[in-house]
Parts: C-alpha cells; sequence; structure tokens
C-alpha cells in the first residue's frame, strides 16, 4: 500500500506542477505555429529578446521549408542580437546567409554579421585575430555594398580597426625601445613602415626610428660609433624631410648638431 501512496504522490505533484506551467512555457512545448509566431513577435517587440529567441528558435524547425522561414530565422538571429549574445547572433546570421542569400533580409543580416564580428574584437594589446577577420568581413561588405545605408558606419569601423593594429604595431615596436634594446627598436619600426607605409603614427615611428639610432651609436664602441652616427643622421634628415614642423624637431636637431660635433672627432 505505501508503494501506491508514493505514486499517487508524484502524479499529484506533477500535476500540480503541470498546472503551474507560465502561458510562455505551454507555448515553448507546444507544435501551434500560428500562436507561438504572434507570441515570439510580441516579446520581440516588448523588448523580451531571450523568450523571443526561444520561441524564433523552437519555430525554426516547425517553419523550415515554407515562407516564413527566412522571417522566423532573421527574427531568431535579431533577437540574440539585441539582448546583446553577439556570438550566438553571428553564427545565426551566418547560417540565415548560407540559407537565404536572396531573402529581403538578406543585406541587415549581412551588416549585423559584420557588426557582431566588430564588437568580437579585443583591445589593442591583446590578440587582434578578431580583428582580421572583422576586417576582411567589413571590406567585403563596403565592396558588396558601396552605396548601402550601413556603408559609412563600416568603413569608420574599419577605420577604428586599423588604427587599433597600427597602434599595437607601434606599442609592440616600442617595447624594445622601452627595455634600451636599440638596435632591435630601430629595426622594428622599419618594418612597420615597410609593411604599413600610411601607418597613422608614421610620425612617431620615424621619431622613435632616429632616437634608436642616436642612442645605438651614443652606447657603441668608439670604432663603431662613426659609421652608426651616420646612420642617425640619415634618419634625421628623413623625418625632417617629412616633418619639418613636428614637436619633436627641436630635440633631434640639438642630437644631430652632436652627432656631426662627434664625428668630427672620431
Amino acid at each position: 500500500m505505501k508503494i501506491y501512496r508514493i505514486i499517487a504522490g508524484v502524479a499529484v505533484t506533477l500535476a500540480l506542477a503541470a498546472g503551474c506551467k507560465s502561458q510562455y512555457d505551454i507555448l515553448l512545448e507546444s507544435n501551434d505555429v500560428d500562436a507561438k509566431y504572434a507570441a515570439a513577435f510580441q516579446y520581440y517587440n516588448e523588448g523580451k529578446y531571450t523568450r523571443a529567441a526561444s520561441l524564433f528558435e523552437s519555430l525554426a524547425m516547425l517553419t523550415n521549408g515554407t515562407e516564413r522561414a527566412d522571417t522566423v530565422q532573421f527574427y531568431w538571429a535579431l533577437s540574440n542580437y539585441s539582448y546583446g549574445a553577439y556570438p550566438t547572433a553571428e553564427a545565426n546570421f551566418q547560417s540565415f546567409l548560407d540559407n537565404f542569400p536572396r531573402s529581403p533580409f538578406a543585406e541587415n543580416a549581412e551588416f549585423l554579421h559584420v557588426d557582431c564580428l566588430y564588437r568580437a574584437t579585443l583591445r589593442y594589446e591583446l590578440d587582434q585575430t578578431p580583428t582580421y577577420t572583422a576586417i576582411s568581413a567589413i571590406s567585403e561588405y563596403i565592396l558588396s555594398h558601396p552605396e548601402g545605408a550601413n556603408t559609412d558606419i563600416c568603413r569608420h569601423m574599419l577605420e577604428e580597426l586599423n588604427a587599433r593594429l597600427d597602434k599595437k604595431a607601434f606599442e609592440n615596436a616600442r617595447l624594445y625601445y622601452d627595455m634600451e634594446d636599440y638596435l632591435a627598436s630601430r629595426v622594428a619600426f622599419r618594418n612597420i613602415l615597410k609593411d604599413d607605409a600610411d601607418n597613422i603614427y608614421r610620425e612617431d615611428i620615424l621619431y622613435y626610428s632616429a632616437m634608436s639610432s642616436y642612442k645605438y651609436a651614443d652606447l657603441s664602441v668608439r670604432s663603431k660609433q662613426k659609421e652608426r652616427f651616420l646612420t642617425f643622421m640619415d634618419d634625421y634628415l628623413n623625418f625632417i624631410g617629412e616633418y619639418p614642423e613636428s614637436h619633436y624637431r627641436r630635440e633631434l636637431d640639438r642630437l644631430y648638431e652632436r652627432a656631426r660635433e662627434k664625428n668630427e672627432t672620431l
């Protein structure tokens, strides 16, 4: 008799639990496409994006192959995007674009996919692999939609990400300078300009390159100084040729005169 009482108690508990289910939970488990579809949009319009996303996700299989399929999958992605689940939204938008490249939502999905990649990038001190991925996707978007409504936004994204890469390259080279490894720092600064002549820190790079060559020469043994001061003098002339009005000019002028005087005695 005792076992029957336990079973009866469990049954009552389950029945009560079922009775306590919210309308949302019931909808989530149902196969009523029309009711789910209407509720998903209601939640989305009310800003309840996590609930909307779950309903759109459950609708994806139910509407597969129907005329609602692209709408459901787009709003599934858009719901995830709207509450800040950018990695999930990025995957959603990519899947959407793979499945519905001709959908009326396609261009907007392309932009939002790019925006998710942009938001996944990291500050310059950290790994920049996501930045390169985002730059590639943004560049493709701009080429595909040169007059698109979001193209100017993408151009600003591109400028910001390229500036971040420029800063990372500059700061990495300056580490050698700060560690007083002046030969390595000059090589690193020159390599930046070899790879990216338009680096936004070009003036600073040329300045630190000249400073590196001066300090390297100044710390060298006497027999090597003449040649190394000549390298600095070349760097100096390159710098003032490009930036004659630079705020670095006075300091470099002083070092140039000192290097010239030292070379006369060597």
